[in-house]
């Protein structure tokens, strides 16, 4: 029986009309008034200037949380998936078994030192005033001061790019699964997270078939690659 395995990037949920990341309107063109996507994206930032960090976050990502997932998220909902993905399209769709590798937009965490173990909490969103932001959001994520604390404030359940791959974020349950498969499916990714990278030295090492889906894809190093020069949207209508 065949075993694919499907990684996801922000291409499944353009459809959505929620923005890709390297796009022109993309989340990583689009900064703050003096920061950079790339600084602001930190768990440094979180920790030493939260209430920007904080607007931010809000208006990158939570603003889209009441987006419905497309036909592309419909058609995985059944699959063996996981997406880059922190928008929880996935979850609306109806796939009750996929994994966030870097996080869910509806989600929130005590904030505590990386790799220790701890639940996950319904994110504040619907409780912000945006009238009053930077005082709302910072109550919202018990955040008493100029800086959160450890085991008292909150954190966005958000893998940053000063943050590695632990299990809260289902890393380990995520190697399984790409060691385990026959193939591996990418689709709408730009192939510069190191979770695509970790999934293409599996599937060198064990001589797993891949497949990308990108109207113009990255070429990566492997063999053999099977390249579907098209949309997310295209690709799963072409399959049925």
């Amino acid at each position: 029986m065949s075993n694919t395995l499907y990684i996801t990037g922000a291409g499944v949920s353009a459809a959505s009309g929620i923005p890709t990341f390297r796009g022109e309107d993309g989340f990583w063109r689009i900064g703050s008034a003096h920061y950079t996507p790339m600084e602001m994206a930190t768990r440094a930032m979180y920790q030493h200037n939260p209430k920007e960090f904080l607007a931010w976050y809000y208006h990158r990502f939570a603003t889209y949380r009441h987006h419905g997932p497309n036909d592309v998220h419909h058609w995985l909902s059944d699959k063996n998936l996981i997406t880059q993905n922190i928008d929880g399209l996935d979850a609306k769709a109806g796939n009750n078994n996929y994994i966030a590798i870097h996080g869910r937009l509806d989600l929130m965490t005590e904030f505590h030192n990386q790799g220790e173990a701890v639940t996950t909490h319904p994110a504040p969103w619907e409780s912000i005033d945006e009238g009053n932001l930077h005082a709302s959001l910072l109550a919202a994520f018990a955040i008493d001061g100029e800086k959160p604390q450890l085991y008292h404030s909150y954190k966005p359940l958000v893998l940053l790019f000063d943050e590695y791959y632990t299990d809260l974020y289902g890393i380990t349950e995520a190697q399984q699964r790409m060691l385990s498969a026959d193939k591996i499916v990418f689709i709408g990714t730009s192939f510069s997270v190191n979770i695509t990278q970790m999934a293409l030295e599996i599937a060198r090492s064990r001589s797993i078939d891949v497949e990308v889906v990108d109207p113009e894809p990255v070429q990566v190093a492997h063999a053999p690659v099977t390249y579907h020069r098209m949309t997310a949207l295209e690709y799963v209508q072409r399959m049925g």
